[in-house]
């Protein structure tokens, strides 16, 4: 009875798979690997291939469960047996990306031979033995049958019954000390400079970043430049808009640098050596684009942060109605957080070597191909800054209408007090427009992520010798526009600090920096009140 259990359980773990993610994670190639298996020793062939069609990722799991048929193949209950097994457990491969299978005569007569045998233990023939889901073929061996192609055949119909996950094509292959992943396979990198879209478009993508990164750096060096004339004009409330335009003043200084460098840093270049592609750099080993991350994420990061600073400086100036020197007291505890939530996000996704290359932009960011790094360390923090900035900017605009509505104001003040109140106004929305539609891009991009990919794996897995997906339900392609308006968004977003710095005093400022002059000169070319 003892054995009559043991082997009834080992039986059942014959049908057991397992999971694709395991198997996706244990290989990364097709190979053919020598047979090390005992029973299977002595065959005519001696190469096989794993994950074999029971999903046994490697040969000791598939010895594991060959364990109980054992004492049937010493009992030689049937000529037929080991063979079959072995085609089974341990598939002949002929070829790179060929593998074969048991053919169904072997099945049948090994069934009919050792039927009586196992009936005697009470254990039934596995379903996954099952003799019709193999090939009809009258050779020794079962022929190779192509795990490439995805077409339903009367000579294979189990090669339809499966899918393979993704499997790392050797010309992405990348060393394994550099800890790359691609759609979660190890030492495996996208290819680059982007996987989507031809070269044309990506050149188009390059000037337009471009572009818009020279006319950004402008505005915002513009705005520094005025704070830097006259510091004692912009106190707080308002004084974190020029540490916001610094933020985004070094943002689109990357972005023009990646326009500049092309994929020389965001990209490894192709290996000399047989199969290996360009692929995209991943992780702190490329010093100058960890130095591209760094500076990149820290300040979209600490510009978010500034702006909600600014809007609870308004609100302790509108609500509790604190003025510009009780403000400034707080000075130091903003400037802690501002640079320094960042500063410690920005030394996380180091530590846990997060950093990708951007093959469109030609810069070094998070999120492109992780989607838990985008979801934790782009979509939070960002959604967090806007809910919490627009709490309190609603709170403090409320505060001041109430004060217009009801304190007796002077005209001239009534008429300051709404100018600043629609200033506030103006300014937020050109800066939350923007961010609420980075904020989409990226939630977008983060549902149709593994859509995109799994589309790219079905059109390119022949051309890589790769397994083609089974039964893909959607197929999708990622348009241009869609990350051209989040490039475009990402730093259009730093533009609105000239909004609030460009006044007739402002011009003053400026031609009486440039004239030498304070009075006269600079009324003449502004214009006077």
């Amino acid at each position: 009875m003892d054995l009559l259990w043991v082997l009834s359980v080992s039986m059942l773990t014959v049908c057991v798979a397992v999971p694709m993610d395991a198997v996706a994670g244990s290989h990364s190639l097709f190979t053919c690997e020598p047979i090390t298996l005992r029973m299977c020793q002595g065959l005519p062939y001696n190469s096989t291939f794993m994950p074999n069609v029971l999903n046994h990722y490697d040969q000791q799991t598939a010895a594991l469960a060959m364990e109980p048929f054992h004492p049937m193949v010493n009992l030689q209950c049937s000529p037929e047996l080991r063979m079959f097994l072995c085609a089974l457990y341990a598939p002949v491969c002929t070829e790179y990306g060929r593998i074969t299978l048991p053919c169904r005569r072997l099945c049948l007569q090994a069934k009919s031979d050792c039927y009586k045998l196992m009936d005697m233990f009470g254990v039934s023939w596995p379903e996954e033995m099952d003799c019709n889901r193999f090939p009809d073929c009258d050779e020794p061996y079962p022929r190779p049958v192509d795990l490439l192609s995805s077409s339903d055949t009367t000579e294979s119909p189990i090669s339809v019954q499966r899918d393979y996950g993704f499997w790392c094509p050797r010309e992405l292959k990348i060393s394994p000390e550099l800890g790359y992943s691609f759609m979660g396979v190890r030492d495996c990198s996208p290819p680059c400079p982007n996987m989507y879209f031809t070269r044309e478009e990506l050149t188009f993508a390059r000037y337009f970043i471009g572009v818009v990164s020279i006319v950004c750096l402008s505005a915002t060096l513009f705005t520094f430049l005025t704070f830097l004339i006259d510091v004692s004009r912009f106190r707080y409330p308002e004084r974190p808009i020029i540490f916001y335009a610094v933020c985004y003043m070094m943002v689109s200084l990357v972005f023009f640098l990646g326009f500049l460098l092309e994929d020389k840093v965001s990209c490894n270049a192709a290996s000399p050596g047989r199969f290996r592609a360009s692929t995209v750099t991943q992780g702190s080993h490329n010093k100058a684009c960890t130095l591209l991350f760094m500076v990149l994420y820290f300040f979209t990061m600490a510009g978010s942060v500034w702006w909600v600073i600014l809007t609870i400086t308004w609100f302790l100036a509108a609500v509790p109605k604190w003025g510009s020197e009780a403000i400034e007291k707080k000075a130091l505890l903003f400037h802690a957080c501002a640079w320094g939530i960042p500063g410690i996000l920005t030394v996380t996704l180091l530590a846990m070597n997060k950093i990708e290359g951007d093959g469109i932009s030609g810069v070094c960011f998070v999120g492109l191909y992780n989607l838990t790094a985008l979801r934790w360390f782009l979509l939070a923090p960002l959604g967090l800054d806007v809910v919490v900035g627009v709490v309190l900017l609603l709170a403090g605009i409320a505060a001041l209408n109430r004060v217009r509505m009801e304190i007796p104001l002077e005209k001239e003040n009534q008429e300051k007090l709404v100018k600043f109140m629609i200033r506030i106004g103006v300014f937020s929305v050109l800066y939350l427009v923007p961010l609420l539609t980075v904020l989409a891009c990226y939630l977008y991009e983060s549902s149709y992520r593994a859509v995109w990919e799994t589309t790219w794996v079905q059109e390119k897995c022949r051309d890589y010798h790769i397994p083609c997906p089974y039964q893909v339900e959607q197929t999708s392609h990622p348009d241009l526009v869609l990350f051209l308006i989040k490039y475009l968004m990402m730093l259009i977003v730093g533009i609105p600090s000239v909004f609030w710095v460009g006044s007739k005093k402002t011009c003053f400022e400026w031609a009486s920096f440039f004239h030498g002059k304070r009075h006269k000169d600079a009324s003449s070319l502004c214009g006077d009140n």
